[in-house]
């Protein structure tokens, strides 16, 4: 199986890393050619001139871009080199509607297309270790599993296209809740003069204890805010969420305050820090 990998940003890079240590990585493609080329020269594969040239030499083309429009665009640019037996997986955060006009498009050249959003931040894309949630037919999802385990290490099919991103959606509005909680949980610690090295060490222990406090709680603490995931791309996700709340006529309220707080943030300045960064609108 060869895979081309298109779209290597802060979790693009590391998962075809990953694919190329499978041994499974054949080309790249990145809107910035430089990042391709340097990419290409590190690991001895291809630097495509294109997508579509990248899709014509592969069997499986992997996208990685940060929003609705992105994909559209590289799926347009993809088409001249659909056919049967390509399958396109889409592992960027957008909207169902966005996967489905995705598949159709593709899937009039004979492609297949899964959409499978991932989780598990910056760390998990390094470390080979995401979770993977799957939209679209099992029987693609079977002849592609050997690649997405390369970058992943829970992969779960959701249902039809679309199912995967609903479920990424489900996965943003309980970060959501998590960034809040633990915000605000320790900047009312802080405000009560406690060592917050020791709260974070013992609540993590406890019925409390979460990915988040553990990972960004010693960093928060300190003012250190190096992304992890973005908190602009967090926004942007945030966004479709409440989109597709209100077409269901359902109100997600910690949704819609998670929003105004990275908007104020993003006025500030804050857009490519760490959603972490929300501390810096709890802490005293």
């Amino acid at each position: 199986m060869k895979v081309g990998f298109v779209g290597l940003g802060a979790m693009g890079e590391p998962m075809a890393r990953n694919l190329a240590a499978a041994g499974l990585l054949a080309a790249v493609w990145n809107r910035t050619p430089a990042r391709a080329a340097a990419l290409s020269a590190a690991l001895g594969i291809d630097s495509a001139p294109s997508p579509a040239e990248l899709a014509a030499t592969v069997d499986v083309v992997i996208i990685c871009v940060s929003a609705d429009a992105d994909v559209i665009r590289i799926v347009d640019a993809l088409r001249p080199a659909a056919r049967p037996g390509l399958v396109v997986v889409d592992c960027s955060t957008v909207s169902p509607d966005t996967a489905r006009k995705a598949a159709q498009r593709l899937g009039e050249g004979g492609a297949e297309f899964l959409d499978a959003p991932v989780t598990g931040g910056v760390e998990g894309a390094r470390s080979g270790r995401l979770a993977m949630m799957i939209g679209g037919s099992p029987a693609t999802l079977a002849k592609v599993e050997p690649a997405l385990s390369a970058m992943a290490t829970r992969i779960v099919f959701m249902g039809d296209t679309g199912a995967g991103q609903a479920a990424k959606a489900v996965n943003q509005v309980m970060c959501a809740g998590i960034n809040q909680a633990v915000t605000e949980a320790l900047a009312f610690g802080e405000k009560l003069g406690l060592d917050m090295d020791r709260v974070i060490d013992v609540v993590s222990g406890g019925a409390a204890g979460n990915w988040f406090l553990e990972k960004r709680g010693p960093t928060m603490t300190r003012g250190t805010f190096a992304p992890g995931f973005k908190l602009a791309l967090h926004h942007k996700d945030l966004a479709i969420c409440l989109s597709m709340a209100a077409n269901m006529q359902i109100d997600l309220p910690l949704t819609a305050a998670t929003l105004d707080d990275y908007t104020a943030l993003m006025a500030d300045g804050f857009g490519d820090e760490d959603i972490s960064a929300l501390y810096r609108r709890k802490r005293p």
